[in-house]
């Protein structure tokens, strides 16, 4: 605005400048010597002619950025309007879904109490809030074993209900931690369906937190099994299993409470229950088998599991749990398990520990895990566990090692491959390190493999088939009618006869014939039970003279 102002004070003095102009060219022209041919009407009627086009080109400016002004100010009406109609339908919209939310929630009430007597609920959270929040009762009574006493949250986990088992809100309604093991082992084969569902049966018992310490009774059996190695009791390995399954939906459900209730659940007396069964569980920890050294440990996953789940971590020392990660690298939950324990800021010292103990698919897993891929290049210690695989072969050294030994480096090397091929197609490592030369080495090493499997295998005995066309002979009753011990097929250096007592002969042909010889036991020469002229049925016949020899 004010380069407006200053753009017409100035407009309007060019009439002064004008007349000081024409001052100075009446004094220049008194003093000079020779005439112009410039008039002074012509440079006066020149500046007037530029004076008028800039005032209209002014005010012609004027006008756009009034008509401007005019345009701003109603798109700001406009859209005004429209900010408040949105808020408007959002309003209702919430509202609508808030009515709705609350008539779920009814139904769900009420289809509890109608068929398992599920705890009601006592609220629920408004939409504005988020939609894993659980309202639990202010006052709670709590015995002195750890139990809760009317606790009662809400009924939904997430998006989770409890439709493809309802028998475990009864199961956990009733605290039997011993029929919960039985209904997991059951329907083990729908374990993805029963993580789902099993958080949300807790909420139906009195306090899940000690019915998870109630199922962990058994883990270490306190009679040896029968066969005396507890690592190969497929129904020890079950149970241990299921526990750590159940302390993981434990953890599932306590990380979707607010702060009261879950200090209601994990309460002191459940921490100092939880606490006693670790520190029971510690000693045994140092008797692992080999599962421990291919990072495969369930005993050291459930002491973690219990420290995580129920939040006893600073009672033990961290040098001591670190020590215990390498026993479950290989486990899908590993990474998970670390950072529920607070070990992330010490990975990288684990990754070490796994490196040099060559276990680099570990260490490589753990580092995409932990964002630690700079650090430790995942390509280079994949081919770093390949070359030392390789390097256990005795390929090119003739004269080295049994074939036992052979087929074994051979295996070792035929594992690598496939766990590194698994490693690079899990991470999407593909185009900094190709598969195909790995896939290639792996059709050559089962293939030999195979080959040698069916060489080694023992030849199944043939039996002989004599020559020529032999008549097909069908025995119905298995050969347990044969008393005589003699085959079924004639041999071949004997003439075919055909019986001549069949029953569809007649006439005359029976009456040339003898008749049979009465079903009797004969005595057989030497001679002739080496060579006799008997069919099978021990019938004789009469042989043809031999042809005569040719010389």
């Amino acid at each position: 605005m004010e380069d407006t102002r200053s753009v017409a004070s100035l407009m309007d003095s060019t009439s002064s400048k004008i007349q000081q102009l024409q001052k100075a060219f009446a004094e220049l022209e008194s003093q000079r010597a020779v005439t112009l041919n410039l008039k002074w009407k012509e440079l006066e009627e020149h500046f007037h002619g530029l004076e008028r086009s800039l005032k209209r080109r002014f005010h012609e400016l004027e006008d756009q950025e009034k008509e401007y002004e005019t345009k701003t100010r109603k798109a700001q009406e406009l859209l005004e309007k429209k900010k408040a109609a949105v808020e408007a339908k959002e309003k209702v919209s919430l509202e609508r879904l808030q009515k709705k939310r609350d008539a779920a929630v009814f139904a769900i009430n009420s289809a509890l109490v109608k068929y398992s007597n599920a705890p009601p609920i006592i609220s629920i959270a408004s939409v504005e809030d988020s939609p894993n929040a659980f309202v639990a009762a202010d006052s709670t009574d709590e015995n002195p074993d750890g139990t809760v006493q009317e606790a009662e949250i809400s009924p939904a986990i997430g998006n989770f209900e409890v439709k493809a088992y309802p028998e475990l809100l009864k199961l956990c309604g009733d605290m039997d931690s011993a029929g919960l093991h039985k209904f997991v082992s059951d329907n083990r084969k729908n374990l993805a369906s029963l993580k789902e569902e099993i958080p949300v049966a807790f909420r139906s018992a009195a306090n899940p937190a000690s019915l998870v310490l109630d199922s962990l009774e058994g883990f270490y059996p306190v009679e040896a099994p029968p066969n005396g190695d507890g690592k190969k009791d497929g129904n020890l390995l079950g149970m241990r299993r299921t526990c750590i399954m159940l302390m993981e939906c434990l953890s599932v459900l306590l990380s979707g409470l607010d702060s009261n209730y879950l200090a209601a659940v994990l309460s002191e007396s459940v921490k100092q229950r939880a606490k006693s069964i670790a520190q029971g569980w510690n000693p045994m920890l140092g008797n692992l088998d080999m599962e421990a050294c291919n990072g495969n440990s369930l005993e050291a996953h459930a002491f973690l599991q219990l420290l995580a789940s129920f939040g006893i971590v600073s009672d033990f020392k961290e040098d001591e749990l670190l020590k215990l990660i390498p026993m479950v690298s290989r486990r899908r939950q590993a990474a998970e398990l670390c950072r529920s324990l607070g070990l992330s800021e010490k990975m990288p010292g684990v990754i070490e520990v796994l490196l040099n103990s060559g276990k680099q698919i570990d260490a490589v897993n753990l580092a995409f895990a932990f964002e630690l891929t700079e650090q430790f290049p995942p390509v280079e210690l994949l081919k770093s566990y390949l070359t030392d695989a390789r390097r256990s072969s005795p390929e090119g050294r003739p004269g080295n090692g049994s074939p036992a030994t052979q087929d074994e480096f051979n295996e070792r090397e035929l594992t690598g491959l496939k766990a590194v091929a698994k490693c690079v197609e899990e991470h999407n490592l593909e185009e900094q390190y190709p598969v195909e030369p790995l896939q290639k080495r792996i059709l050559q090493l089962e293939k030999a493999k195979a080959e040698k499997k069916r060489a080694t295998e023992p030849t199944k005995p043939q039996t002989k088939r004599p020559r020529g066309a032999q008549p097909r002979v069908t025995d119905n009753n298995n050969n347990n009618n044969n008393k005589t011990g003699y085959g079924r097929v004639i041999p071949e250096r004997y003439p075919q006869y055909v019986y001549d007592n069949r029953p569809f002969l007649n006439g005359p042909i029976i009456a040339a014939q003898p008749p049979p010889p009465p079903p009797q036991t004969y005595t057989f020469s030497p001679a002739a039970a080496a060579h006799g002229n008997f069919y099978g049925n021990c019938y004789q016949y009469q042989a043809p003279p031999p042809p005569p020899y040719f010389h």
